[in-house]
């Protein structure tokens, strides 16, 4: 139950929303009080496509720096708030803009597929981006047999088995994905053996292999709504399960592993929102030649889905 100042806090942020025409974002892994006081909860792609419909002059992301960037690319009108400037994402520093020039110096005739956690200027270099949900699909329509793929080498794996094509993967992961091990899911599956066991594309295939479906955090929400799931093993970042459980009441979610955490999504709370809202900082500004070519890269995918 929130206390007192807990309620006085949740109240001002709402009312200078309102005065700066702000609209809140959080991702499925943010806190569950930042869930809760959010206008859209979802995954990185789908908010900024949502915020950029809205007639809102602020965005505040609760999310990391990635995310911010792409509400930045899509709405460059909008002033986008980041309400802690260190909430970044390991995966998508894995690789820099000048290290994919490099590599496409090598591969000459490959297609650069850039999965959407990736900074703007990976993305500005990219043929096409693609989510989690969509990876399969982008690059099956992709006429070229060589494609690069960046930063991460566990979705690559997967887009790569279930198209059928050979890709160059670059070795990036998710630090929060790959602690989730093969082990865990038979440990869970045993402890509880009518349970649908649901995964991430950015775990490892071997973990992978152990699923009933791999899904993006959105289609595991979508999944987990389904009358004939009323058990589920959850092979993702903890914090979904605030969600899930809150729009599932009665269904019972296991975390497949409860190291699954990532530290950056827990950096963003209520006060950080308040004082990002109050100070209109920080700002985060994708500039408008890389947003242009990083836009590029994000239509040319949606123009396949």
């Amino acid at each position: 139950m929130a206390d007192r100042r807990g309620n006085s806090l949740e109240e001002r942020i709402l009312k200078l929303k309102k005065e700066r025409n702000a609209v809140i974002l959080a991702h499925n892994y943010q806190l569950g009080e930042v869930q809760d006081i959010a206008d859209f909860v979802g995954d990185s792609l789908e908010l900024s496509q949502k915020a950029a419909k809205t007639d809102a002059d602020v965005i505040v992301f609760c999310g990391v720096h990635f995310m911010a960037e792409t509400a930045s690319i899509l709405s460059p009108d909008k002033t986008v708030l980041l309400p802690d400037a260190g909430a970044g994402c390991p995966m998508a520093d894995m690789i820099t803009a000048e290290q994919l020039r490099q590599k496409k110096k090598e591969l000459p005739g490959a297609t650069v597929v850039t999965y959407i956690n990736s900074t703007a200027g990976v993305k500005a270099e990219s043929d096409y981006c693609c989510t989690s949900a969509n990876g399969v699909k982008v690059v099956a329509q992709i006429d070229n047999d060589e494609i690069l793929f960046v930063p991460d080498q566990y979705l690559g794996d997967f887009i790569a088995r279930r198209t059928g094509k050979e890709m160059t993967l670059w070795p990036g992961y998710c630090p929060t994905h790959v602690r989730i091990l093969p082990e865990d899911i038979t440990k869970r599956k045993r402890e509880h053996p009518e349970a649908k066991v649901v995964v991430h594309p950015e775990c490892r295939p071997d973990v992978i292999a152990l699923a009933d479906e791999v899904l993006s955090t959105s289609g595991i929400i979508r999944y987990a709504g389904r009358e004939d799931v009323s058990e589920l093993i959850v092979g993702t970042e903890v914090e979904i399960l605030h969600r899930l459980k809150k729009e599932n009441p009665g269904k019972k979610f296991i975390p497949a592993s409860e190291k699954a955490i990532c530290p950056n999504m827990k950096l963003i709370t209520l006060d950080k929102i308040l004082h990002s809202l109050e100070t209109m900082t920080p700002e985060v500004k994708v500039p408008e030649e890389i947003r242009v070519k990083a836009k590029a890269a994000v239509d040319r995918m949606l123009a396949i889905v």
